[in-house]
């Protein structure tokens, strides 16, 4: 059994460290709620409003954004198209890769798949983990994505936050490690609200990433009802045939 154990870590290991994000601060809960639309709308608005600029959902239609989160087209055309985008059209964005990679120094990754990747908890931690770092060209750092090529976006709304660190000495050196972050200065948001804001865009990008979701687990309960009642009726039935052995 020992071994057994041993191996299954072994396996799991690299599973369970990308989904750390290889950090040494511990990812936070998220606390999603899928089944809050309006948590879900609010987030579809934030993602299109401070994200899109540089990140797609290259496999998400607008229309089925609309059709799943309870979005009338009059609303949806106000205030999630962009560019002259149509209800039907994926949620790609007009920046070219080559372009990205001269001004980031790498492509932008695409959103989609990124709960699924990462996880919706390393999504909603890392929103959060932002803080000033002068030696990065954009001024910021991110404590669970050491250097991340990436301004923070949400920066005036969080407000500025400042590296916690653990110093350890090694060799007679010191060795500074990030523990965390801490909100030196409020920005537009209190801290609440900006929780709030950046679970309802996690909770947004777990729905984008599979779509079927909430479908696929009402099918589950309804498969495991049929199964319940399938298993009263076979055991009945295998009663009804074994009783003259039995």
């Amino acid at each position: 059994m020992s071994k057994l154990l041993a191996v299954l870590i072994l396996l799991l290991s690299p599973v369970m460290a990308l989904g750390a994000g290889g950090s040494a601060i511990p990812l936070q809960k998220s606390k999603i709620d899928l089944y809050d639309q309006e948590s879900l709308q609010r987030g579809a608005q934030y993602f299109v409003d401070y994200c899109m600029g540089c990140h797609s959902l290259e496999f998400m239609r607008y229309s089925r954004l609309a059709d799943d989160l309870g979005i009338d087209e009059a609303d949806l055309r106000e205030n999630l198209l962009r560019g002259g985008a149509e209800p039907g059209d994926m949620m790609t964005i007009a920046m070219r890769p080559d372009d990205a990679e001269a001004w980031f120094g790498m492509a932008v990754p695409d959103l989609t798949l990124v709960t699924r990747w990462r996880s919706p908890d390393w999504v909603y931690t890392f929103l959060k983990s932002f803080y000033v770092d002068p030696s990065r060209p954009y001024g910021v750092n991110n404590a669970l994505f050491q250097d991340v090529g990436m301004p923070h976006m949400l920066g005036g709304l969080q407000g500025t936050q400042r590296g916690v660190y653990k110093t350890t000495m090694v060799d007679g050196e010191e060795h500074k490690t990030i523990q965390g972050v801490e909100l030196v200065e409020a920005g537009v948001l209190s801290p609440q609200a900006y929780d709030q804001m950046v679970r309802d865009l996690t909770a947004f990008l777990t729905y984008a990433g599979e779509p079927i979701i909430l479908e696929r687990r009402q099918l589950g309960i309804y498969v495991l009802l049929f199964l319940g009642l399938f298993f009263v009726v076979a055991y009945l039935l295998k009663k009804e045939y074994w009783k003259d052995v039995h």
